[in-house]
């Protein structure tokens, strides 16, 4: 079982990475409207970035798994 202070650091995160990917998407719906086309593109590769990031926090599966010795 992982400690609450483990926990604790895998949510604070894994939130970061949601905020800077909400960030991302503001910035490129900004850079969309004003007809920046390519830098909302660019934006919003990077927010999906972070939201996989988001995504990969904690534990894996094959971080669990142990092999057979």
């Amino acid at each position: 079982m992982r400690s609450p202070s483990v926990i604790s650091a895998s949510q604070s995160k894994r939130d970061a990475c949601l905020k800077a990917a909400v960030n991302f998407f503001d910035s490129a719906s900004a850079h969309a409207e004003a007809g920046n086309l390519q830098a909302a593109g660019t934006l919003i590769l990077q927010a999906l970035d972070q939201e996989r990031r988001a995504g990969a926090v904690g534990p894996q599966v094959l971080q669990l798994i142990k092999p057979r010795k």
